[in-house]
């Protein structure tokens, strides 16, 4: 019989709470990014800060086991990209990782952060690359959450399209099944399927050209952590398997959470904390040298 783990119930829990919330009390905060797009975020703690972005369909309160633990020593700023969660889309129809960057900037600006770590995971990754590139000198390093798993073969235009078009077909379906795999079997079933439920809800018309964009990014990927010149940290779940070698040779620091699928800030929230704060400690450390 699988057993359903304490912190896995608690978050299957926190979703639920979450979704009452969005129709509750206003966010913490909201500013439109560059073409209008109205960006919702929150802010908790005092201390040096760190922002964090979702991966693709996802939102902001994915991350609030890493918001209960990191707020008591530093700003923690959790966004909703926009088109997902509370974020608005106002008349945007680009949806490359430049623009998503820019509902980054557009928060970090807004509340005046001249220092900041950004985390991102999954999609968020090319996000915080992007974001990274308007806030040169602001920006004290990456922490890629489960984003590359290699850094030297980026896929061909044609492994990408490939790779979009069983979504084109039943966007809602193929993503709930996508979703399942991405969790290991020890994972808590009722979270498994509300995150499924809830990543393919999202609008195709939004999702598919971003989940297009993300998988093209990885050409770029490489020459973009060159060009910023930030130290880089990735926390990888442990399946599937990531090439470390790979990412070192591109700069990037490699630290595994075993026994975790994609989202290994859910499964295994304490252990990826810890990871966490060792790369924000690390990060800080190298800046100031």
């Amino acid at each position: 019989m699988r057993r359903n783990s304490p912190a896995t119930s608690r978050f299957a829990r926190f979703l639920i709470a979450a979704a009452v919330a969005m129709s509750g009390p206003a966010p913490a905060g909201e500013v439109a990014s560059r073409d209008g797009a109205r960006i919702v975020y929150d802010v908790q703690g005092a201390g040096p800060a760190l922002v964090f972005v979702h991966g693709w369909t996802c939102r902001r309160d994915y991350w609030s086991g890493q918001v209960r633990d990191l707020a008591v020593d530093h700003r923690v700023v959790t966004i909703d990209l926009a088109g997902h969660g509370e974020s608005g889309r106002g008349s945007r129809t680009d949806w490359a990782m430049e623009a998503f960057g820019a509902d980054v900037v557009a928060v970090v600006e807004q509340l005046g952060l001249d220092r900041v770590v950004l985390v991102g995971h999954s999609m968020g990754g090319p996000v915080i690359l992007e974001a990274a590139r308007k806030l040169k000198g602001r920006v004290a390093g990456l922490v890629l959450v489960d984003t590359y798993k290699q850094l030297d073969k980026p896929r061909t235009p044609e492994q990408v399209a490939a790779a979009v078009a069983p979504f084109r077909e039943n966007f809602r379906e193929q993503t709930k099944a996508r979703v399942r795999t991405m969790f290991t079997p020890a994972m808590n079933r009722e979270t498994v399927e509300m995150v499924a439920n809830q990543m393919s809800s999202a609008s195709p018309d939004m999702a598919l050209p971003a989940m297009h964009a993300t998988i093209s990014y990885e050409a770029q990927a490489a020459a973009t952590l060159r060009e910023l010149n930030v130290p880089v940290h990735a926390i990888n779940a442990g399946s599937p398997p990531t090439d470390v070698a790979s990412l070192q040779r591109n700069g990037v620091k490699v630290v595994m959470i075993p026994d975790t699928g994609h989202f290994p800030m859910l499964e295994k929230p304490e252990a990826f904390n810890r990871a966490l704060r060792e790369a924000v400690a690390d990060l800080s450390r190298l800046k100031r040298e």
